[in-house]
């Protein structure tokens, strides 16, 4: 019996001894191939697909076991290696490719694994991850003779690409915790030779992650950052994640730059070439990033939370950059229309470079807002879309509401945020305001309609 719980919004997870046995990764391999067969134009050639994997010890066994089942149904698999997730995406970009798989935890604990995927250079998320589980559970598959495999890597072609794209008028010094996680494959060299004095931390791959779990949205994970940036008198530190599709950054002094503030800054140095350009972010994002967008003349465009979302509206829209808190940037001008991390600090170090200013004198030129962090709290499946709804329409008599995920209502100066979580039985609240006093206003006017409703302030983990 497949475990249900593994079928995500965005892609496939799971704990790798109890919940992804070798069976289960070759019927999500067999699912995938299907749904890629069927979903290809009559006639066309036999599809190859890109296979990569991340530093974990289980990503060994997984994508053994998912190559059989794409090879099951025909299908040519073109090896990646251990590469970061941005890398599996180039080479579905730059080979034209039917598809690519990615079996990487990103950033969670050593002991979770997992699948993100596309059809072609667009992620597979939502219905279509529903569909393959149904295709499994229904023995659904399609079968083929001529499944084969070789090795394609692509990493050094990757690096190259950064390189060449990334040359900056001034050179950085600059730390980069690589966490043990994929970064490390690519940080050591690239970034010197964009003209950059960098200083790695813990770029050994190692999927057990001895240090600190891989993921920079979290302050607490990015304590050896600030202490090494203070020690070394860097100009500043950018953390990645476990597959190094997310980007975190601190100044100078080691304070935090978070995720929206990096895309402040981003979407300046596009808008210098692009004026007038689009410029998506998510639901989560300070209004304050909306003001500095239009002040550079951009139009700031709200959209979903979700990285799939994210990329398909910019996809679907042109916009030149897109970003989310969570630290996903996502660049069509100058580049392929995905995540990056490496490609984002590359452009990022490019532009403070082009300045002459340092990090934190740009961050603090951002308009600044009073905000909490994001926090979940649990609320049961069946019941938090309805919590949503039930703010929606007593709040929405009196304010205005944005209502493309969750509701967000915003007062003139301040807002806050309610949005089920797409991966969890959880509520999403995150708030702010032009003062702390305001913050506290509107955080404790939400928090007591949300216990008026049954939702306590107990948080749960991401």
């Amino acid at each position: 019996m497949i475990p249900a719980q593994i079928f995500r919004e965005y892609d496939i997870r799971g704990l790798h001894d109890t919940e992804l046995g070798d069976d289960i990764a070759e019927a999500i391999g067999r699912a995938y191939a299907t749904s890629l067969i069927r979903g290809s134009k009559p006639g066309a050639p036999s599809a190859r697909v890109a296979l990569g994997r991340d530093v974990r010890p289980s990503s060994e066994r997984l994508v053994a076991a998912l190559e059989a089942g794409i090879r099951s149904a025909g299908l040519t698999v073109e090896r990646l290696g251990v590469v970061p997730t941005p890398a599996l995406y180039y080479a579905v970009a730059t080979r034209q490719l039917a598809g690519g798989v990615q079996v990487t935890g990103s950033h969670n604990p050593p002991e979770f694994n997992g699948f993100k995927m596309t059809r072609g250079s667009l992620p597979l998320f939502g219905a279509e991850i529903l569909e393959l589980r149904g295709l499994i559970e229904r023995g659904d598959f399609e079968r083929g003779q001529n499944g084969a495999s070789l090795n394609r890597p692509v990493l050094e072609e990757y690096r190259a690409m950064l390189v060449e794209r990334l040359q900056t008028p001034r050179g950085l010094f600059v730390v980069m915790d690589c966490g043990n996680g994929c970064a490390g494959a690519v940080v050591p060299g690239v970034f010197e030779h964009m003209g950059h004095r960098v200083r790695a931390l813990f770029p050994e791959l190692d999927g057990r992650f001895p240090n600190h779990l891989p993921d920079p949205t979290v302050p607490e994970l990015l304590k050896d950052l600030i202490a090494e940036v203070r020690r070394t008198g860097a100009e500043l530190g950018i953390g990645f994640d476990g597959d190094a599709d997310r980007i975190g950054a601190v100044d100078g002094g080691g304070r935090i730059v978070f995720g929206d503030q990096l895309l402040a800054l981003l979407a300046r140095d596009v808008l210098a070439r692009r004026p007038g350009a689009e410029i998506l972010f998510d639901v989560k994002c300070s209004q304050g990033l909306a003001e500095d967008i239009a002040a550079h003349g951009g139009r700031p465009s709200m959209w979903k939370t979700g990285h799939s979302l994210i990329k398909s509206r910019l996809i679907e829209t042109g916009a030149p950059l897109a970003g989310e808190m969570s630290g996903h940037m996502f660049f069509s001008e100058g580049y392929f229309g995905f995540d990056d991390a490496l490609f984002a600090a590359g452009r990022l170090l490019r532009y403070i470079a082009s300045t002459g200013k340092s990090l934190a004198e740009l961050v603090d030129s951002i308009p600044r807002y009073h905000s909490t962090p994001e926090t979940r709290l649990a609320c049961p499946d069946e019941r938090k879309f309805q919590v949503v709804e039930e703010l929606k329409r007593e709040l929405g008599a009196h304010h205005r509401v944005i209502d493309i995920d969750g509701v967000r209502v915003e007062f003139g100066d301040g807002w806050g945020l309610v949005r089920a979580s797409n991966t969890q039985p959880a509520l999403v609240v995150r708030f702010e305001a032009r003062t702390a006093a305001r913050l506290d206003e509107i955080r404790s006017m939400f928090m007591e309609r949300l216990r008026r409703l049954g939702v306590g302030e107990a948080a749960v983990g991401h």
